[in-house]
């Protein structure tokens, strides 16, 4: 449960630390003094999403802070490997920027806004006024019903059968073309192909084409220069060159060695370097039979790089790419000439699939009508409790259209049906139900579910709308009810829900150094008795309507005596 909420510069409330109690816990006070903003700043910490606005003006940051005790082991401890400390308490920290940076921790330890979002499904609970609406929307009721029915292993059993089935249509969609078209493609990838194969491209041709008709271009420069390092090396009738007169200063040393032990060691590197002079000798006269340019070679490499270029404007930006693409026409002919084989294959596979996945639908379809069946005896007594006994209820099933009859969710549509009154006809739950009956039909449903959820901290924010006299007392009974089981939290301007509060705490508005901050308060006994009064009454509080509200407070001990 939800024992300590530490909260700084959240909209109004500057700073404030508020202790809950297991059972029924009770948010007071005038509209506008920031009830909600408690409730804003708990969606906070277990990851709801947040505005920047939520931050309190002039400051640089806000904080928020959750201690949680007596927690279950829930699954998301096993799944990341986090989880209370050997005290069993679990610390939320979640610490909101201007520039929307959030930093979130558990017990300390970093965790992203994700994990806090799911970690805070399992832990609270929260009910809104705008739950009402949600159950105006016939899109929700399979997922109440599903969650009530405990239906998860079969939905997600039946999902894997329908993915199967929808990829083998896609399959099937994509091979499937009238014959028209289907001529069309095949012209069309044929003539690619042979464009292609014809070209003969090969990888890295283009680079060496280029390079060569880059040297063919500056030919005559190129030979120029040829000529003159061959005759350098090689001289001429004119001249010795390096090469000679290396040999020469060689047999000049070599002649001397026997004298001088220093000439025979220059005899030595005279003879490596002429050596090394012969090599490149003999590269520079391969390298001038290389350039022995054939009349029309220009010209050629010139159109095959034409070729190349105009290739590469339909078929891919390098060679490499226009291979690839090659590659796929011939996989995508194959595949469409063979489309009569594969297609007969497919239909066969999905033929299977489709049975596999209607055998699921169906066992799905079981256990929800007989959740429905459960659900509607369990929402009518529910609604008898709320002081609607007259109330008919009903999950109403229908098969869904389309050519299989299926889609993610299964083979059913499902609508929430009631009639308020003896005699009228179950209708939808939109076209019947009043505010105050919306109210006490989604808290019947709440409570119902809360049944089946791990979620220990149940919240509700002013779903108390449109209820009022007896009906009221009715739902203050329920939620005391609820919180022998659960923690509740509930912000509501009722006297016949805050009486029946275990824990009251009483929110007010004021002013001090200029600026408006919110400020809470444990209310005492008699505290209580003046809240109670001003929620009956207003600002005006007479001795009777404390003695009215000391009723209220003596009525709600007793019914809880009694359930106890």
């Amino acid at each position: 449960m939800l024992c300590v909420l530490h909260i700084e510069n959240i909209a109004l409330i500057e700073s404030a630390e508020i202790q809950f109690d297991g059972g029924f816990n009770v948010l007071t006070g005038e509209t506008g003094a920031g009830k909600s903003i408690v409730i804003d700043s708990i969606g906070a910490v277990i990851g709801q999403r947040t505005s920047r606005d939520l931050i309190r003006t002039g400051a640089k940051s806000a904080l928020v802070n959750a201690q949680f005790t007596d927690l279950p082991d829930l699954p998301w401890f096993q799944e990341n490997g986090l989880g209370p400390d050997e005290d069993g308490c679990l610390l939320l920290q979640r610490e909101l920027h201007p520039d929307g940076k959030n930093a979130c921790r558990l017990n300390g330890r970093p965790i992203t806004v994700s994990q806090l979002r799911t970690l805070g499904r399992q832990l609270i609970n929260i009910h809104g006024q705008h739950d009402g609406q949600q159950l105006l929307d016939e899109a929700t009721h399979l997922g109440y019903l599903d969650s009530f029915g405990r239906t998860g292993v079969l939905l997600d059993a039946y999902r894997v059968s329908y993915e199967a089935l929808s990829a083998l249509q896609r399959e099937i969609t994509a091979l499937q073309m009238d014959e028209a078209e289907k001529s069309r493609r095949i012209d069309s990838l044929r003539f690619q192909i042979g464009e292609l194969e014809r070209a003969d491209l090969k990888e890295g041709e283009e680079e060496s084409l280029t390079e060569r008709r880059d040297l063919l271009r500056n030919s005559s420069r190129v030979t120029a220069a040829v000529e003159e390092g061959h005759m350098a090396l090689y001289g001429d009738e004119d001249s010795a060159g390096a090469v000679a007169l290396i040999m020469a200063a060689e047999e000049a040393m070599r002649e001397g060695g026997a004298l001088s032990e220093r000439m025979a060691q220059l005899a030595e590197q005279l003879t490596d370097l002429r050596c090394t002079a012969e090599d490149l000798a003999e590269q520079v006269r391969d390298l001038r039979d290389d350039f022995d340019f054939e009349p029309g070679e220009l010209d050629e490499l010139e159109s095959r790089l034409d070729v190349i270029y105009r290739l590469k404007k339909k078929y891919g930006n390098t060679i490499g790419e226009m291979l690839d693409y090659l590659d796929r026409c011939r996989e995508e002919l194959d595949r469409i000439e063979d489309a009569g084989d594969t297609l007969a294959r497919l239909e066969k596979k999905q033929a299977q699939a489709l049975k596999t996945a209607k055998s699921r639908a169906k066992e799905l379809s079981e256990a929800r009508k007989q959740a429905g069946i459960a659900l509607e005896e369990r929402i009518r007594r529910e609604l008898a409790q709320l002081d609607m006994p007259k109330v008919r209820f009903q999950a109403e099933f229908q098969e869904k259209a389309g050519e299989w009859g299926l889609d993610a969710t299964g083979m059913d549509e499902v609508q929430f049906l009631m009639s308020a009154n003896v005699g009228e006809a179950l209708k939808p739950i939109q076209k019947i139900a009043s505010g105050g009956e919306l109210a006490r039909i989604m808290l019947a449903l709440k409570n119902v579910l809360a049944e089946t959820e791990a979620v220990s901290t149940l919240i509700f924010d002013e779903v108390d709308t449109g209820v009022s006299g007896r009906a009221a007392q009715k739902v203050a009974e329920k939620m005391a009810d609820v919180a022998r089981h659960k923690q509740v939290l509930c912000v509501t301007h009722l006297p016949q829900i805050a009486a029946m509060a275990d824990t009251h705490l009483a929110v007010s508005k004021g002013e001090r150094d200029g600026r408006t901050f919110t400020a809470l308060e444990r209310l005492t006994t008699e505290r209580r008795k003046e809240e109670l009064a001003r929620l009956t009454g207003g600002s005006q509080i007479t001795p009777s309507m404390l003695a009215g509200a000391g009723e209220l407070l003596d009525g709600a001990a007793a019914y809880k005596r009694e359930q106890r």
